[in-house]
């Protein structure tokens, strides 16, 4: 199973998410990956010291003799993997644009490694470009955090329309896994109204699991840790463990 967590705005969350769930599907024992496709490289840093990357995803996806095994890295979290970025996958649209094989170099690269793990999350830039398009292109689902805020619907029917247009064509299999709301304040009533709004327009694809706003959510990528070894107890971290659970028990 092949994840994007995908949203064209950005501070919704959609790191802290491919970071935090990647961590939860590896600590019940499934072995895991997460590549790093944003060039911000936020994910990677979260988890190792991006001095030591000598290759990363840009290589992989620009290159013909790379091979994806050739760019994961162990994480300090046993079963979980990382295919890491750097801020040189900023070049890739520009690269990818014209060719006959763009929208297809990921899954292509992944082609013979996917299979090796249980499942895989693609944490992705903020725009609807190439490099999210070869994302879905790869993918088998797609999940999209909202942030809990005034604008929050803004955008999303340019992000839905991108997932039909890539299901009608070149990934026919792609499916929503859903929609979970983050940086939620539950104190506010603005908050509250737009919870309520945004299950209006996606009903049974919302989660029911809601990330609210944490400052050891925050802090924990700092520490290169996951929220589950750096604050367990907190309510980030059984936030996001009860939507791995959500998330699992819908595939």
């Amino acid at each position: 199973m092949i994840i994007t967590v995908a949203n064209q705005k950005g501070g919704v969350g959609k790191t802290t998410t491919a970071i935090n769930l990647s961590a939860a599907v590896a600590n019940k024992g499934n072995k895991t990956l997460l590549i790093d496709l944003d060039p911000q490289a936020n994910s990677t840093m979260s988890y190792v010291d991006p001095r030591s990357i000598s290759r990363s995803m840009f290589d992989v996806l620009v290159s013909e003799e790379l091979g994806f095994n050739d760019v994961i890295v162990p994480t300090p979290l046993p079963n979980l993997f990382l295919a890491p970025s750097k801020i040189a996958l900023a070049k890739l649209e520009s690269k990818l644009i014209g060719e006959m094989d763009g929208p297809f170099r990921l899954k292509d690269k992944m082609k013979d490694a996917a299979s090796e793990y249980d499942y895989i999350f693609i944490d992705t830039p903020p725009t609807l470009g190439m490099i999210t398009v070869n994302a879905m292109v790869a993918s088998t689902h797609v999940l999209v955090p909202i942030q809990s805020s005034y604008f929050a619907l803004e955008g999303t029917d340019d992000l839905l329309e991108t997932i039909e247009k890539i299901k009608a064509r070149p990934n026919p299999n792609l499916q929503l896994l859903g929609v979970v709301i983050t940086m939620h304040d539950k104190r506010t009533t603005l908050a509250r109204d737009i919870h309520a709004q945004i299950g209006q327009v996606f009903g049974e694809r919302l989660f029911n699991t809601v990330i609210t706003k944490s400052i050891r959510l925050e802090e924990s990528p700092a520490y290169k840790e996951s929220i589950f070894t750096f604050a367990p107890k907190s309510s980030g971290a059984m936030e996001y463990y009860s939507l791995s659970e959500e998330i699992l028990s819908r595939v």
